[in-house]
């Protein structure tokens, strides 16, 4: 998919109010499972569990970098879906920290922005499974805009 292309569906993704054909585009966002809806002002991700996930059969656990992949995913999807216009987000930096074995079932993200400029946005990412206040790994992630 070249950048006109991507431009067009995202707007059309933001003229219907439906993200998934943005997601359906993206072949490692179709491998994740990942959905996106919207709940209020909110944007939230969501990874259903496949066992493609899985990194540790013997818990089993899903796999870090799969955890990382719904992270940034959802910080990059914050900011294409929200109403500013902008070009596809570059990843700057993400750091993550995980904070417990995340089990075999659908996982959750929420971003929260921190600050959004011109030319750059800082956000939070926090990744959950059944309580969104007991967080398997959350990330900060800077984006570059332009």
């Amino acid at each position: 998919m070249n950048e006109f292309e991507l431009a067009a569906l995202l707007a059309s993704v933001r003229e219907g109010g439906d993200p998934q054909p943005l997601i359906d585009a993206l072949p490692y966002a179709r491998f994740l499972g990942l959905e996106v809806r919207r709940e209020g002002t909110e944007i939230l991700t969501t990874m259903r569990y496949h066992e493609a996930l899985i990194g540790d059969a013997s818990l089993p656990a899903l796999h870090g970098g799969t955890l990382a992949g719904l992270l940034e995913s959802a910080a990059v999807f914050s900011v294409l879906l929200s109403p500013e216009p902008t070009v596809l987000p570059k990843t700057i930096t993400l750091t993550i920290d995980y904070l417990r074995s995340a089990r075999a079932v659908d996982t959750h993200c929420r971003v929260r922005v921190i600050r959004r400029g011109r030319r750059m946005a800082v956000l939070e990412a926090s990744a959950y499974q059944e309580d969104p206040a007991q967080p398997v790994a959350t990330a900060t992630v800077h984006l570059l805009l332009v």
